[in-house]
C-alpha cells in the first residue's frame, strides 16, 4: 500500500535516523494477532523474576495499531519517534510525539498505535509485571481509528 505523507509526516528513512534502539523483528506470534497493521519488538528487558518490568521497543508502521487491552499492574510508553495516538476507554484518543510520556494505570482498558500518515515508535514499561499478564481484547475498528485527525 502506498502512503501519502503530508507536509511534517514522518516517514521511515526520516525516523530511522533519529532511532535510537533498534527496530527489532516483525511481532512474533502470538502477539502479531493483537495488531492491525505490521508492527516490530525488540525486547529490552526480558520479563524475568529479577527486574519484574519487562521492557520492549515497539516500531508500528503508519496505520498500525494494537487491539483494546488491559495490563492487571499498568503501563508506561515513553514516546521515542514519530506521531501516534493512545486512548483510554470512555475518554478523547491522545496524539503522540516525540518525549511524550504515558501512564496507564492498572486495569484500564486502551490502545496505542501510529498516525495513518506516520511511523510511530515507542518503549513500553510493564509495570508490577507480577500482577498477571496483559489481557487483549477486541481490535480498535476503521471507525474507531478513522475519526482521529
Amino acid at each position: 500500500m502506498a502512503y501519502k505523507y503530508k507536509k511534517g509526516a514522518i516517514r521511515v528513512n526520516d525516523l530511522s535516523n533519529s532511532v535510537i534502539f533498534p527496530k527489532g523483528n516483525k511481532m512474533p506470534e502470538p502477539y502479531n494477532k493483537y495488531f492491525i497493521g505490521q508492527a516490530y519488538l525488540q525486547m529490552l528487558v526480558p520479563g524475568d523474576t529479577e527486574f519484574n518490568c519487562p521492557m520492549g521497543n515497539v516500531t508500528f508502521e503508519p496505520s498500525c495499531r494494537n487491539n483494546w487491552h488491559k495490563h492487571p499492574g499498568g503501563q508506561i510508553l515513553l514516546v521515542t519517534g514519530g506521531r501516534g495516538w493512545c486512548q483510554e476507554e470512555g475518554k478523547q484518543a491522545r496524539e503522540l510525539k516525540a518525549g511524550d510520556v504515558v501512564k496507564i494505570p492498572a486495569n484500564v482498558k486502551h490502545w496505542h498505535g501510529a498516525a495513518k500518515d506516520s511511523w510511530f515508535v515507542h518503549l513500553y514499561v510493564e509495570t508490577n509485571s507480577q500482577a498477571g499478564p496483559t489481557e487483549w481484547l477486541e481490535p480498535v475498528t476503521d471507525d474507531e481509528y478513522n475519526r482521529l485527525k
